[in-house]
């Protein structure tokens, strides 16, 4: 089992969708990061956000998505790349408030007011950077409106993430993204419109034994479509040892040899994936050696 992510487009030309199932990718975010309920959806829901905008890239790009709103979540942090594999971590991974009634997570009034910031790495020598402002805090609809203010693109978004009941891990997550293309007419926007409003929820959707086209099905209605992709999703983090060899190496010879007087090594946790790597004294005597000779 693995998750996916598949992309379609209406036999007239007219609108393009995407259908997610980031299960998988969502719960090993909380298992690795440990978060509660709250802070679970909210990561879940940025992750997803962006393997969507990742699957529009393509070759090496990357794509960071930065939720920075003034609420207790704090900052929501995630990286896709454009063959589905993607990383984050959410700053407060301690919340945990449900609406008693319902059972329902609560989200938005955590994340408060701020901006949704989306960085399209391409290998250039300048990042693109675009900004909105939060209009809702549920990420989804953020994430809409972010492709119609930053795009130019009317779209329909939805993000979701179930967990099970008592336990609190993640039982479902995934998501769509519709898009009206240029020669779409205003009757078949209203007809789109009115099938996403009556639509089953995702996470009834993804239950389902073939979740991604169930989507596409209630999404399209009666309009024919075709899919055109099936590509994988996964979280997947890139840090290595060396890597943050590299980054101890650039502090400098002091600050090293300080590391190695007053804690006799180093211990680095990677904030996306919380990997702890470690380093003896040895091995901190060998970076200040590689410094000095280089």
């Amino acid at each position: 089992m693995t998750d996916k992510i598949l992309k379609s487009i209406s036999k007239n030309g007219h609108f393009r969708a995407f259908a997610l199932d980031s299960t998988l990718t969502v719960r090993e975010a909380q298992e690795r990061h440990q978060t509660m309920p709250s802070s679970t959806v909210a990561l879940g829901r940025t992750l997803i956000a962006a393997q969507i905008l990742g699957a529009n890239e393509k070759g090496d790009s990357k794509i960071t998505v930065k939720i920075l709103g003034d609420g207790a979540m704090g900052a929501i942090i995630a990286v896709a790349d454009a063959n589905g594999n993607v990383k984050g971590y959410v700053q407060n991974k301690e919340l945990d408030y449900k609406k008693t009634s319902t059972g329902e997570v609560l989200v938005a009034p955590f994340i408060g007011n701020g901006f949704f910031v989306v960085i399209k790495d391409m290998g250039l020598r300048q990042p693109y950077t675009g900004q909105t402002d939060l209009i809702t805090g549920e990420i989804g609809e953020d994430l809409a409106w972010y492709f119609l203010s930053s795009e130019q693109t009317p779209s329909s978004v939805g993000l979701n993430v179930l967990l099970n009941e008592g336990e609190d891990s993640v039982k479902i997550a995934g998501g769509f993204m519709l898009q009206a293309l240029p020669d779409a007419t205003d009757d078949e926007i209203a007809l789109i419109e009115k099938n996403i409003k009556t639509m089953p929820s995702i996470s009834e959707i993804l239950l389902n034994e073939n979740p991604l086209e169930s989507m596409f099905a209630a999404i399209y209605g009666e309009m024919d479509y075709t899919v055109l992709a099936e590509s994988s999703l996964a979280f997947r983090c890139d840090c290595s040892k060396e890597r943050f060899a590299k980054g101890l190496q650039g502090l400098g010879s002091k600050a090293i040899t300080e590391m190695i007087e007053e804690d006799h090594g180093a211990e680095i946790v990677c904030q996306f994936c919380n990997r702890k790597y470690e380093f003896t004294e040895k091995e901190l005597n060998d970076l200040i050696l590689g410094a000095v000779q280089k």
